[in-house]
C-alpha cells in the first residue's frame, strides 16, 4: 500500500492511496487507535470522493469513530483503462438502448465485475487492517447500486464483514450470493425506482440468509435515497460494530 496524499479537516483524517493499481481512500479520526472498519462501495459512473461517498464516510467517522475505505471499482475514478470493462458497459448501453430491460443486464454486468473486485477489496481489507490506525477489528460494509452489486458477493465470500447496507439492486445472479449472507442486513429499496423492478429488489431481500435484515422501503426513483437514511445507517453499524476503540476480545 503507498500513500499519496494525507490531509487532516474539521477532525477527519483523508488518505489517499494505490495498491497495485486499485486507487482508494481511507477516512479515520485522527487519531491512531484501533477501531472498526466500514467498506464502502460506489455507486455507478461514481468514484471512490464523490460527494455522496464522502458525506457518508465523513458521518461514519464523525458520529461512529469507525474507519471507512473506499475503492475505485474497474472503469471507475483513477482506474487504468480496462478493455474489457469500457466493451461490457458500451454493450450494455447499446442493448439498453435498443429497448432490453435494464435490470437482468445489468445484473450481469455486475456479477462479471464482481469477479474482480471480490478479490481486490479483500486486498484492500487485508492492507488498511494492518495500519495501526484501523486494526483487525470488526467490519462493516455499505453498498448501494453498483455497490450492491458488487457487495453483495464480496460480503458472501468474506467472514469479516459483521453487518452490511444494501441497496438499490435486485437481479437473479445475485440471490444465490444472498442465500450465503449471514450477517445482520439493512436493506434499502425507492418504491418508484425505474432501474430496479420493485420485485426483484423484495426478492434479493428475501434471499438474505441473515437471521436480522430490515428493508426500509422509501418513496422515490433510483436517485432519490432520502438523505434520513444516513441517520438509520449510523445507528444499524453503531449496533453491529460498537464504538471506538475497539479492544481485541471486548
Amino acid at each position: 500500500m503507498h500513500f499519496l496524499d494525507d490531509t487532516v479537516s474539521d477532525g477527519v483524517r483523508e488518505q489517499l492511496f494505490s495498491l497495485g493499481d486499485i486507487p482508494g481512500v481511507l477516512w479515520t479520526p485522527a487519531d491512531e487507535r484501533p477501531r472498526a472498519l466500514i467498506l464502502m462501495g460506489h455507486g455507478g459512473g461514481q468514484h471512490k470522493k464523490a460527494p455522496a461517498m464522502v458525506e457518508r464516510a465523513r458521518r461514519f467517522v464523525l458520529d461512529g469513530g469507525w474507519a471507512v475505505v473506499v475503492a475505485d471499482a474497474p472503469g471507475h475514478g483513477d482506474r487504468p483503462t480496462d478493455e474489457t470493462f469500457d466493451r461490457l458497459a458500451t454493450e450494455l448501453q447499446a442493448r439498453v438502448g435498443a429497448g432490453e430491460e435494464f435490470a437482468p443486464l445489468m445484473a450481469g454486468f455486475h456479477e462479471v465485475v464482481a469477479g474482480r473486485t471480490v478479490g481486490e477489496w479483500r486486498a484492500v481489507l487485508d492492507a488498511v487492517q494492518r495500519l495501526d490506525g484501523v486494526g483487525a477489528g470488526p467490519v462493516g460494509y455499505f453498498g448501494v447500486s453498483l455497490g450492491c452489486g458488487l457487495g453483495v458477493p464480496f460480503v458472501a465470500a468474506e467472514p469479516r464483514v459483521r453487518s452490511a447496507v444494501l441497496g438499490l439492486g435486485g437481479g437473479a445472479a445475485n440471490t444465490g450470493h444472498a442465500t450465503r449472507i449471514t450477517a445482520p442486513v439493512q436493506f434499502l429499496m425507492q418504491w418508484d425506482d425505474e432501474r430496479i423492478p420493485r420485485a426483484d429488489g423484495l426478492a434479493l431481500f428475501d434471499a438474505f440468509g441473515s437471521a436480522e435484515k430490515t428493508l426500509h422501503a422509501s418513496s422515490g426513483r433510483h436517485g432519490e435515497l432520502p438523505r434520513f437514511e444516513l441517520d438509520a445507517n449510523v445507528a444499524f453499524f453503531r449496533r453491529h460494530l460498537g464504538g471506538p476503540p475497539y479492544i481485541s476480545g471486548s
